[in-house]
């Protein structure tokens, strides 16, 4: 039932290839032949993911029509006709492989703020055309008030179930809420088209076309940018998804993502070949994801065997062609909804200073602007239209950019040196360790046991009596988080006294000074062990000083 649910999802989303072949002026025969080819693609690239390994992230991602390749694939066929997809397929598909292969090795570049500013504006993307379809919405701005009622009767179903259904209703909640649009819709008269459901056959094999090329070169320059760029979203994809796969995730997978858009590049590869649309990862489903709470892998391989067996049943790809907009735009808006509130927790799962704020911030306005005044772009070179036009791929590239811009200037490892009371010793640690783990956008809960055991630290030593901390030195690489204080004295091993048994707390009001001492000191190791993942102490080459470093997993 959760494949059938995740199938009839993705599925929807042909209406991308309808667009196309439409525009393309294409026959109801050839638009038909290449929904269903499409769909072959489609359960290449799903089956591919969910099976992992070298080709595959191994999570339950469902392909759909890639929206950005609609006006290259509409200018193809309307030149070539349907074989004239290939070229735009066999583009994207080998951007895709080349980018699987080299991002693993570009972490710097994808933090978790700039995947979830993606993330987040993949969202705020889909809004207009989701309100536009809930409520179709004319050119004088005015709301068809029967497809409002459709549209919220189908969202207000997901949300109830989603919400306030049982475990079991929860699975189905999505496409009950398809169901119930689907009858407020006929109850309205709001579907048409179903007469011709009885004159076409149950099974047929489609219409193959010896692939053909018919691309000039700024077209196929364009194709390959937006390709690139259009990968974004499928590294959001594979980050959220191992996000609720793993309860202890702290950063992205740069492998699995590497996998996963290799995935989508082999999978279009192939489908380029039998003329299928050029794919992306379905925002929509990954919310469908979220809401059942079912993430196997064991789910996408049937939903890819399904959609591999609707590929050859014209009933039900003319069937998918009849569902009324505003069901659509109503399951659109749902993953808007969990898309930008996605996008937001990874952003907020990293402390940020002045640098990470105005990359976000920027990187927001710039998308938006585009969104909001998509007359700018009409000023650009033809080349770059579809690229400035497009609010995600705009706050994409801003992102990118202007984290490698922030980066300039900040160390990865610094050390100062401290003065002061106890008092104000504290409170530069504490700066210390807050200010540098902003710059290099550590997680905040780390950085919180970092302060906490800083700070620890320091009151042992100052309280051991012959020492005194004099400076702080702080590194940061991503996978670990490392704070080292320098102090006078003989080296202070708190490790080696936390693995003593504590004292008998009624026994320490008769114990002296001495004793009281000893035993404080045995409570700052124990302290310490808990918040920091490694403690040891070191002795200075240059004589009568130490150094004591604190380690985090990050």
């Amino acid at each position: 039932m959760l494949s059938g649910q995740h199938a009839v999802t993705v599925m929807a989303f042909v209406t991308y290839v309808l667009i196309a072949a439409k525009s393309a002026g294409l026959s109801v025969a050839a638009t038909q032949s290449m929904v269903a080819l499409s769909l072959i693609g489609m359960a290449l690239c799903t089956g591919l993911q969910a099976y992992g390994g070298r080709w595959g992230s191994g999570s339950l991602l469902a392909h759909m029509p890639n929206p950005f390749m609609v006006p290259f694939a509409t200018a193809a066929v309307a030149a070539g006709g349907p074989a004239a997809i290939f070229g735009v397929g066999l583009l994207s598909s080998l951007t895709a492989l080349f980018v699987g292969s080299v991002i693993p090795r570009l972490r710097a570049l994808f933090p978790p703020t700039v995947a979830g500013t993606v993330v987040s504006m993949g969202g705020l993307a889909l809004v207009e055309p989701t309100v536009r379809h809930s409520l179709e919405i004319n050119d004088q701005m005015q709301i068809d008030p029967v497809s409002a009622l459709i549209a919220g009767s189908t969202l207000a179903c997901i949300v109830a179930f989603s919400i306030w259904g049982t475990r079991q209703s929860k699975l189905l909640g999505l496409v009950m809420g398809i169901v119930i649009g689907l009858v407020v819709a006929a109850m309205a008269g709001h579907l048409h088209g179903i007469d011709a459901l009885a004159s076409t056959p149950f099974l047929a094999i489609p219409d193959f076309h010896a692939p053909q090329w018919n691309l000039s070169p700024h077209m196929a320059v364009a194709i390959v940018m937006v390709a690139m760029l259009t990968q974004l979203d499928t590294l959001g994809s594979v980050i959220i998804m191992d996000r609720m796969d793993n309860a202890d995730w702290r950063r992205a997978d740069m492998k699995a993502v590497g996998r996963g858009i290799r995935a989508n590049g082999l999978g279009d590869l192939v489908g380029s070949f039998i003329g299928s649309f050029p794919t992306f990862t379905s925002s929509a489903n990954i919310a469908l994801t979220h809401a059942t709470r079912s993430t196997s892998r064991w789910i996408g391989l049937s939903t890819a065997a399904m959609l591999l067996l609707v590929s050859f049943m014209p009933q039900a790809t003319l069937a998918l062609t009849l569902i009324p907009a505003p069901v659509l735009g109503a399951v659109e808006l749902y993953a808007a909804a969990f898309l930008i509130v996605s996008g937001v927790e990874l952003i907020a799962s990293r402390s940020m200073d002045s640098r990470g704020i105005f990359m976000v911030g920027l990187s927001v306005c710039a998308g938006l602007t585009v969104m909001l005044m998509p007359g700018l772009a009409l000023h650009a070179p033809e080349a770059l239209q579809v690229l400035l036009g497009n609010g995600f791929i705009v706050t994409g590239v801003t992102a990118v950019l202007l984290n490698l811009v922030f980066r300039l200037g900040t160390r990865q490892a610094l050390e100062v040196k401290l003065d002061g009371s106890l008092g104000d010793l504290s409170q530069q640690i504490t700066d210390f360790v807050e200010i540098q783990g902003a710059a290099w956008a550590a997680r905040r809960d780390v950085v919180h046991r970092a302060a906490l055991a800083a700070l620890e630290a320091a009151e042992a030593i100052t309280a051991s009596g012959n020492r005194q901390v004099t400076g702080i030195l702080g590194s940061f690489d991503e996978f670990n988080f490392e704070l080292a204080l320098r102090h006078t004295g003989e080296p202070l091993f708190l490790d080696a006294l936390a693995h003593h048994a504590p004292h008998d707390a009624e026994a320490l009001w008769e114990a002296d000074a001495e004793a009281l001492e000893a035993a404080m000191q045995r409570v700052s190791g124990v302290l310490l062990r808990h918040l920091a993942d490694r403690v040891s102490g070191e002795a200075a080459s240059g004589g009568n000083a130490a150094t004591l470093h604190l380690h985090f997993e990050h």
